[in-house]
């Protein structure tokens, strides 16, 4: 392994940690002896949300200061963040942890944004992402790991999430139309 496919390998490691994300929550249950607290449940979910979750902040970091992006991490990368996401709002869904309208609207701006990024490489534009999308980035993360602990306080960190996530999704459909 090089530093050229480090990310790429990393991007695709974020992959494998979305499936077995979404296994653990609706699987975990019926792995873990009788003995263990189901709450464990809960942490292993969480660490693997994470671990995954730092393998798209290294992989994006790694290809822009080194120069090493390639077209698979450009058409992947953002792949993997959002089956990781997906993976993590169906499990939820399922544990009746998450809100289903605040799942549809973070999920509904990822599918808008990447319609928008699609029509712009069409046609040959970069948009840039601002800093919002970081701050939205980072908010669904803290939101999703809280969920999958089933704290309390969770599901007002989603909501949260979901209006960072929607005034992120206007600020780059409003950069995207000043650009064309």
């Amino acid at each position: 392994m090089n530093l050229k496919t480090l990310p790429n390998i990393l991007t695709t490691l974020r992959i494998g940690f979305a499936f077995l994300l979404l296994a653990i929550l609706l699987y975990g249950r019926d792995w873990l002896p009788d003995s263990i607290h189901p709450t464990w449940i809960n942490y292993l979910a969480c660490l693997v949300f994470c671990l995954a979750s730092i393998t798209d902040f290294f992989d994006g970091f790694i290809a822009r200061n080194f120069q090493v992006t390639s077209v698979f991490g450009e058409i992947f990368d953002p792949l993997a963040d959002k089956l990781l996401m997906l993976s993590a709002f169906i499990g939820l869904l399922i544990l009746n942890r998450a809100d289903a309208w605040a799942v549809f609207l973070i999920l509904g701006r990822e599918f808008f944004i990447t319609g928008l990024r699609v029509i712009a490489a069409s046609k040959g534009l970069k948009v840039a992402a601002s800093n919002l999308g970081k701050y939205k980035t980072g908010l669904q993360i803290t939101a999703i790991a809280f969920l999958l602990m089933d704290y309390s306080f969770a599901n007002a960190t989603l909501w949260l999430a979901v209006i960072i996530t929607l005034y992120s999704g206007y600020d780059y459909a409003k950069a995207y139309t000043k650009t064309r």
